[in-house]
């Protein structure tokens, strides 16, 4: 009885308590419905049109400071896009540069035409998806953002690991409309450590003649078959030209490429840039101009 007690006794002195605590005046003795309701948390989501000084493909909100784009900067987004389907069911974000992320990368490349008014491939120009971090991702985030930067140098060979942003200032918006732009990459000559780009008005070896679409297969088997991709090069090549595509075809012209970076080509890029190179020093763009402007040698 005296546990029993104890607990009655302690009742009563709570029940004496709340009994000497009246409503204050001017309310209701109602808490929760004077309550202020919280705002509704609202998802971060990167803007088109900003511009970073931040090259790399991270979607971490901490790192997010978009600066003018007027100034200095390494990127711009030019599209935000959204994972739909099985890729926004996905329990975490697809990883930068794997497969999972060639739908977004996709886009990018079709968007990216559009806003520069012309094929990257052929500029001093290269197109990243980034999407958000892990924690976005479980906070419901589904956006991918697409980057657009500028490399310094005319990229021949296979060796690039990745790709260096070089700084940039104002928007590439319509940056590749007029063919004549500097970022395009047109004609070049040899330099020490590469190839520096020149007018093609003035002596020069090499010029660039399109694109050619690698097949699905892994980096390093590509990289290690310069016989194929000169052989296709060299199509790529005669239809810029103009040249027939017979056994005489390489002692017309020589070949260079630039395969994309191993980063590029994991989150997608299959186009392996093909540029001539003339035996004899060139004045003047051969575009269309026929066998006579590379004879056989």
């Amino acid at each position: 009885m005296r546990r029993w007690r104890r607990g009655a006794a302690l009742a009563a002195a709570v029940m004496m308590v709340l009994s000497g605590c009246g409503a204050p005046a001017g309310t209701d003795g109602d808490l929760v419905d004077d309550w202020s309701l919280v705002g509704e948390v609202r998802q971060f989501t990167p803007a088109v049109g900003d511009c970073h000084l931040i090259g790399d493909p991270t979607g971490y909100l901490s790192s997010y400071q978009p600066v003018d784009c007027g100034r200095a900067h390494l990127v711009e987004t030019f599209h935000v896009g959204r994972f739909t389907g099985a890729s926004a069911a996905r329990p975490t974000p697809p990883k930068v540069g794997s497969a999972a992320l060639r739908p977004a990368y996709a886009e990018c490349d079709t968007r990216a035409r559009e806003f520069l008014g012309g094929d990257w491939h052929g500029a001093r120009l290269v197109v990243q998806v980034v999407p958000p971090s892990p924690n976005g991702w479980a906070g419901g985030s589904r956006w991918f953002r697409c980057d657009l930067f500028e490399v310094s140098a005319v990229e021949t060979g296979a060796d690039n690991e990745s790709d260096w942003p070089a700084q940039h200032a104002g928007t590439l918006r319509d940056a590749l409309k007029d063919p004549a732009s500097p970022l395009a990459y047109g004609c070049a000559s040899p330099h020490t450590g590469g190839t520096v780009q020149v007018s093609c008005a003035a002596p020069h070896w090499i010029e660039y003649a399109g694109t050619w679409t690698a097949p699905e297969t892994p980096f390093a088997a590509l990289a290690g078959n310069e016989n194929r991709i000169n052989a296709a090069c060299r199509t790529v090549i005669a239809g810029y030209v103009e040249l027939p595509v017979d056994r005489l075809l390489p002692y017309r012209t020589g070949s260079l490429y630039g395969l994309p970076s191993q980063a590029a080509w994991a989150r997608g890029d299959r186009q392996v840039r093909c540029f001539l190179w003339s035996y004899t020093q060139l004045k003047r763009s051969v575009r269309g101009a026929g066998p006579a402007a590379l004879p056989v040698r």
